[in-house]
């Protein structure tokens, strides 16, 4: 699959792909903000469960899986400057710098395939479309000049499978966990469920229950109020697919490993 991604043969989202593995969010950004960005992860684990970090200047993610190129092998990338979206684009080869540290964060497509396996259908899934994201009133606990609400993404769950998806989704920590909430959106300050801010909408059906999970979005939100000089994330629904299995106690592949 990366390679299908990294040739420019696929561009678009990785939900349902790469069944097994855990999935990424990205986060790039010049050494002098990293050692604060990663304070602003260890203190939001759960929109910002960090699962790996490159060397500085090293485009090479081998702690996450065996010749990873952070340059171009995510489907699409989002380029910030001044903490603005400038454009998005397929490769960031063009624009890598010496000085520059990748950081990878679960993702919550990583549970998806447990809910699937236990009979609880998705819709974006098996209508290929992008999870609903929104901004929700939860603020995240600040760390130098991040700070900002958690993002959300939404999923409808059957009400006799609520109790279930809690239980199932709990065992990946790695990728957010158990929901930050249930219920009535209006209590996490989401107005309407059918106008996400990144993603496709999705319906809620009658029977079922809004479910939201904290997301991978959440530190573009926090950059866009830093106003880095530079930030590239991943585009929203287009996930570093890692080798790290997605119920791995540790996401760290063996650098002793003969074959990395």
């Amino acid at each position: 699959m990366r390679a299908a991604i990294r040739t420019g043969d696929y561009a678009s989202h990785t939900a349902g792909l790469g069944a097994g593995y855990l999935q990424a969010n990205l986060a790039i950004m010049p050494e002098e903000f990293a050692l604060d960005f990663m304070r602003y992860c260890q203190r939001n684990a759960k929109p910002c469960p960090l699962v790996g970090a490159s060397d500085t200047g090293n485009p090479s993610m081998f702690t996450l899986g065996h010749d990873i190129d952070i340059r171009s092998d995510v489907p699409a990338y989002n380029i910030y400057e001044n903490g603005r979206l400038n454009r998005s684009t397929t490769d960031i080869g063009d624009i890598w710098r010496e000085d520059l540290v990748a950081f990878a964060l679960g993702c919550s497509f990583t549970f998806e395939r447990a809910l699937q396996d236990d009979g609880i259908r998705l819709w974006h899934i098996d209508n290929d479309r992008t999870v609903p994201m929104f901004r929700s009133s939860i603020e995240t606990v600040p760390a130098g000049p991040f700070s900002g609400p958690m993002v959300v993404s939404m999923r409808a769950i059957p009400e006799v499978q609520l109790h279930r998806t809690l239980e199932i989704s709990a065992r990946y920590p790695l990728g957010h966990g158990a929901p930050v909430h249930w219920g009535d959106p209006a209590e996490i300050g989401i107005t309407d469920v059918s106008r996400p801010e990144w993603g496709d909408p999705a319906p809620v059906p009658d029977g079922c229950v809004p479910v939201f999970w904290a997301c991978g979005v959440t530190p573009q939100v926090a950059v866009e109020r830093a106003a880095l000089p530079l930030f590239i994330s991943h585009k929203p629904g287009h996930m570093l697919i890692t080798d790290v299995p997605d119920d791995a106690e540790f996401p760290v592949i063996s650098q002793s490993d003969p074959n990395r």
